[in-house]
């Protein structure tokens, strides 16, 4: 095993072409100055030649007068009239009530009415999770304006676009209702990048795709040419979903949810924690099996699934589709507990009934078992230039890519504080890259020559 990670730091090192050691590379990136935050307090390293910057943080002010709140994760861009619309989830729970965006005010929390949260709380507990509009004008690389545009869940973590221009913001909590808690949470929820008709922009009506089932929600990405939902769950014993809805583009009209079954292998354990039991790059074929009752009480969804025969995965995270292809992480699978990065390539008869003709195919498409290459990957990306972009959810976590064929390099690295990176994207011209300092509730815009880390 150790010739395979001294492979695996040999093919890092050679296409890091210009890289001669993370001493000598890596730059410090610049913060905005502000009344609260040092000038000159440093949060990326990054290669010689890139620059970032805070462009939003927590307790900012924004637009309709409520407060960025804390905790920044999943993210994704849209180009809308020529402006970057940034939407983000923020994984709070509603508690502390300081992470949420009142600020702890009375005055600004009854501003809304009890029918703009998914979960008021009875007006005591409500769901401080969410999410936040920003509007970014990259040429100038300023906030045009900011603003609350979902409010009253709980721990919304990652999520996913669509190409209708929504982002789908996921609930990865199943708290039942009872004990302050008006209704039960586990859910996802659609919100426009262009703001409701209604009023231009602000908060949506937050109504649950219910049908997309209830359980720990983490990432979902979509096909454009189908318009299938692809999800993942972040549990240590957690499936891949696909969500076929009954009109494309219309999430709320229901749709068939089920899970993905390696043919011939039911019940296949991916972790390969105990054993090799899948290898990378050997492409496995798969069926996809409907469930039934995908609104449980309990949590118990994936169980059901594993016992009729879905795959098992260690703790489902980012997920993003590009080349044709939908790529996610599983951040604790592997022998060393370290991380996996999968790929699935659609059946071209996804979703029909041909679809047992040529089936898609699930691969393993990395676990280097190395911590120096992969540390509990998480919210990843598709790069312009085709590679993996991911971040990593522990202390001293790093900007990592991955290539077409599987060798890891590495971006850049969070010096500023324990917190874990989040919501990795690039802005639909691809010149910016943007990512969160979750504990410390930062949004970063990181700029340079993208082209340059062009691999393969």
């Amino acid at each position: 095993m150790r010739a395979s990670r001294r492979t695996f730091l040999r093919q890092s090192l050679a296409i890091s072409a210009g890289f001669v050691g993370l001493s000598s590379y890596l730059t410090h990136a610049r913060a905005l100055t502000s009344p609260t935050w040092s000038p000159i307090k440093q949060w990326l390293e990054l290669p010689a030649g890139f620059t970032a910057k805070i462009i939003s943080r927590w307790g900012d002010k924004m637009s309709d007068g409520f407060f960025v709140p804390n905790r920044h994760d999943g993210m994704a861009t849209f180009d809308i009239n020529g402006r970057v619309v940034l939407i983000r989830n923020h994984e709070n729970s509603p508690t502390p009530t300081e992470f949420g965006p009142f600020n702890q005010d009375e005055a600004l929390f009854r501003k809304l009415a009890k029918a703009n949260f998914f979960d008021y709380g009875s007006g005591e507990k409500p769901g401080l999770g969410g999410t936040t509009t920003v509007v970014y004008d990259e040429a100038s690389q300023t906030v045009r304006e900011q603003y609350l545009s979902l409010i009253g869940t709980n721990r919304n973590c990652a999520g996913g676009l669509t190409p209708w221009n929504t982002w789908i913001s996921c609930e990865e909590d199943v708290t039942p209702a009872g004990n302050g808690h008006e209704t039960a949470h586990g859910y996802n929820f659609e919100i426009p990048a262009t703001g409701m008709p209604a009023t231009g922009k602000g908060l949506i009506e937050p109504v649950p795709l219910r049908e997309m089932g209830r359980f720990n929600h983490e990432a979902v990405c979509v096909d454009p040419t189908t318009s299938i939902v692809y999800q993942t769950e972040d549990s240590s014993d957690s499936l891949i979903y696909r969500y076929l809805p009954k009109t494309p583009g219309k999430l709320h009209q229901g749709g068939v949810l089920q899970a993905l079954v390696v043919l011939d292998q039911p019940g296949l354990d991916t972790r390969n924690w105990e054993a090799q039991t899948v290898t990378i790059n050997q492409p496995l074929a798969v069926r996809w099996l409907t469930l039934e009752d995908v609104e449980p009480t309990e949590d118990d969804l994936r169980l059901r699934g594993h016992a009729a025969g879905a795959a098992l995965f260690a703790r489902g995270e980012g997920m993003w589709f590009g080349n044709n292809e939908v790529y996610f992480a599983c951040t604790n699978g592997g022998r060393e507990l370290a991380g996996q990065v999968f790929k699935y390539v659609p059946s071209p008869y996804e979703g029909t009934s041909r679809e047992k003709e040529v089936p898609g195919t699930l691969t393993l498409f990395a676990e280097p078992n190395d911590t120096d290459l992969l540390k509990s990957c998480d919210n990843l990306t598709v790069a312009p230039w085709g590679d993996v972009v991911l971040v990593e959810d522990k202390a001293n976590s790093h900007i990592r890519g991955i290539t077409p064929q599987g060798e890891i390099y590495t971006i850049g690295r969070n010096i500023g504080s324990d917190s874990e990176l989040a919501g990795a994207c690039f802005s639909p011209s691809g010149q910016t890259f943007f990512v969160n300092v979750q504990n410390e509730g930062l949004t970063l815009a990181v700029t340079g020559p993208w082209g340059k880390l062009r691999k393969g």
